[in-house]
This record gives C-alpha cells, structure tokens and sequence, in this order.
C-alpha cells in the first residue's frame, strides 16, 4: 500500500518525506487555503519536496475550465495530478486530461457505480471517502471492499483505489486488507500508526539492561 499524506502544510510534508515512507501527497483548496500562501506556488514547493504524485485540484465545475485548469496546473510539475470531482464535467474533463498524458484523481466518490464511472473514464486514482461516509451512518469501509472487488475483475481498469477522509488507523488496516493501493492520511494518523504501548514499554526495558552495562556501541 502507497502512503500518500493529505495536507498542504510544507513543514508536515518535509518531515514526512524525510522518513522515507511517503509516496504522495493529496490537496484540497480548503488545505491550501490553510497556508495562507498562493496555491500554484504551494504545489509547486511540494512537488520540489515529493517525488511521488502530487494531487492539486481544480475549481471550475464546467468540463471546458476544468480542462483549462488542469492542463495549467500540470504545467507545474511531471508528478502533479489533477483532481476532478465525480462529475459529469469532472468525468469528461478526466478522460480528457488522461488523453493528454496528465495523471487524474477523480474525488468525491461515495458509491460503487461512481467508481465503475471514474474507472472507464481513466482515472488515474479514484478517492473514496470513508470518513464521511461514517459520519452519516454508512459503511465507508464497505465502499472500498466493494470497489476493490468490481476493478479486481476487470484488467482494462487501471484507477487505483485512494482510500480518502481517513479518520484512524483503523480504516488504513481494514483498507490494506481489502487491496486498497493508496491511503492518503492526515498527518496526525499517519505518525499513529507507529504508536502501540508494547513498543514503549519494550524499549524502555531494552534501554535500561543496556545502561547496566556501562557499554557504548560508538
């Protein structure tokens, strides 16, 4: 499974990259509006730091802007991917820009049959989110059980299923099970998925018998 980290706050992102075990990043205009900065110049600094997909995404609602959008953000950086919603204009607009060459995340999927719809019109990634799905009483695991299982019987379908509003290490766990290629997490989860009190507790004794010792490695 890919980690990418959904934030646009170039501090978090630097520190996770350093770690070696991030692949992406995902962004909204809601994060970026967050940094108080000029969005085409936060994805540019983040595309500088990540070499892995970068997803910026556009504003326009009518296909014809929409494509206008992308092809300008694209312009940016080679792993810059343009994030369309599941619409009718975002699907036209995807198939579009994936004609183009550009990378495609198509978000703001909440059902099955949107997913079959991103999947034939190219997407690159499909972002279900299951966060809030669970906010309304609904199953968003379920949603990316069922997805994993349609594109599995098709090999025509190349959209990678980006696991979205993740709340908990929880839905990164149940989504590695189901064949999920990519998490995107906010920061905070990601760091919590290194977190168990055995892993303290045990490094503490570790590091007590060593001091006993009196010995130094270096």
């Amino acid at each position: 499974m890919k980690f990418f980290v959904d934030t646009a706050d170039l501090e978090e992102i630097r520190d996770l990259a350093a770690s070696g075990l991030l692949d992406g990043v995902t962004t909204n205009p809601s994060l970026v509006a967050k940094t108080g900065q000029n969005f085409i110049d936060v994805v540019k600094q983040i595309c500088e730091v990540v070499s892995g997909p970068v997803s910026a995404e556009v504003t326009a609602t009518d296909h014809a802007t929409m494509i206008q959008e992308g092809r300008k953000l694209a312009k940016i950086a080679k792993n810059v991917t343009v994030k369309v919603p599941l619409t009718p204009d975002g699907l036209r607009a995807c198939r579009t820009l994936r004609d183009d060459g550009t990378m495609v995340n198509v978000t703001l999927c909440f059902s099955p049959a949107q997913a079959i719809l991103a999947a034939k019109a190219g997407a690159s990634f499909v972002s279900p989110f299951v966060g809030r799905l669970d906010d309304i009483g609904e199953d968003g695991m379920a949603l990316i059980g069922d997805i994993c299982q349609i594109y599995r019987h098709y090999d025509a379908f190349t959209t990678e299923v980006l696991v979205a509003s993740i709340r908990h290490p929880g839905h990164v766990i149940e989504a590695a099970k189901m064949g999920a290629h990519v998490a995107t997490l906010p920061p905070k989860v990601l760091r919590q998925l290194f977190q168990h009190p055995l892993t303290d507790k045990g490094l503490a004794a570790f590091l007590a018998d060593w001091q006993k010792t009196g010995q130094s490695i270096l």
